[in-house]
């Protein structure tokens, strides 16, 4: 695993030169897909949030960053709650104090299948009946030698394992797209902003330039018995 110092020095090297190009992607995806799926008065977790440009960028009642990076709060901006730990461990946050939990590009980083599963645990503890997890990562089924080039890539993942886990943890999954933005802005890829905002509204595209999967889960309302 690497140190905390690692982190702060990896995701500089990696991401530092596209940072406002970072900021104008998110600001699309916020706002052009992903809002979609939070309420401007929701209370939401970015996971794994890095320098918070989903975070910074949504509308939300309460915004919280979660992070090891010894940097992130420095990073996300004002507004936003953050909580520095390792998200395998218990949480620092209420039982049903969540409305959405998101998390893009981060359980890969993992070290292993039991952490994710004690991460899925503690977002369903935290997450509100009826409340959402949003998922995005590489997929491991399209990404066979590239998903490796990064030091810091531990558990290979597919929309379909994803799916098992969060089932195996008690979410309901109501959205799972093998395929939906390319990969990565990491390795320099950087299409025109205006692109990413015509690509998301096609997604008959996605068949042929997605190599990230898009799950989305949430945590089930308690059933309620007759009168």
């Amino acid at each position: 695993m690497d140190t905390l110092e690692d982190l702060g020095q990896e995701y500089r090297r990696r991401f530092a030169a596209l940072a406002p190009y970072r900021e104008a992607v998110w600001r699309v995806l916020t706002g052009d897909f992903f809002q979609a799926y939070v309420r401007p008065d929701a209370t939401v977790l970015d996971l794994g949030s890095g320098w918070g440009e989903f975070i910074r960028n949504i509308r939300a009642g309460r915004k919280i960053a979660m992070d090891l990076n010894p940097e992130m709060p420095a990073r996300v901006g004002p507004g936003v709650d953050t909580v520095l730990q390792d998200c395998s461990q218990p949480w620092q946050l209420p039982d049903d104090s969540l409305d959405v939990v998101f998390t893009s590009n981060f359980f890969e980083h993992l070290p292993d299948k039991d952490a994710l599963r004690r991460t899925l645990k503690q977002a369903h503890r935290c997450l509100k009946p009826g409340g959402k997890l949003i998922c995005l990562g590489p997929n491991i089924r399209f990404l066979p030698g590239e998903y490796w080039d990064f030091w810091d890539h531990f558990l290979p993942l597919t929309e379909r394992s994803l799916v098992e886990i969060l089932s195996l943890t008690g979410f309901s999954v109501e959205r799972a797209d093998a395929r939906f933005l390319p990969y990565s802005m990491s390795q320099g890829f950087t299409p025109p902003v205006a692109l990413v905002r015509l690509y998301i509204r096609l997604p008959w595209a996605w068949r042929f330039f997605g190599k990230q999967f898009l799950v989305i889960s949430r945590k089930p309302a308690p059933a309620v018995g007759p009168p």
